[in-house]
């Protein structure tokens, strides 16, 4: 797999079942509305962030790639360097 340079949270898709949370709690937390949220250094954000931008200082990009396929609604998206997105599979 290609290395993960940015990610995003759809929240129109998400319904809060928080996994992504369990498996990666330094990259994702909820917010006031039960959504799933990104852990960036300027605060939490669901629009497409780089990951060097997240708050975390080593980014496991299995882990990510974990936390993602866990969603059961699919509303994390993973892009690669290139901008492809790498998850979900389109």
């Amino acid at each position: 797999m290609a290395k993960i340079t940015k990610l995003k949270v759809d929240r129109a898709l998400c319904i809060g079942a928080a996994s992504c949370v369990a498996i990666y709690p330094d990259v994702f937390s909820l917010d006031a509305e039960n959504k799933a949220v990104l852990a960036k250094k300027s605060g939490p954000t669901s629009d497409l962030t780089e990951v060097t931008e997240l708050g975390v200082a080593n980014i496991d990009d299995g882990t990510l790639l974990l936390a993602a396929q866990s969603c059961p609604t699919k509303a994390i998206f993973l892009y690669d360097e290139t901008g492809k997105q790498v998850y979900p599979e389109i």
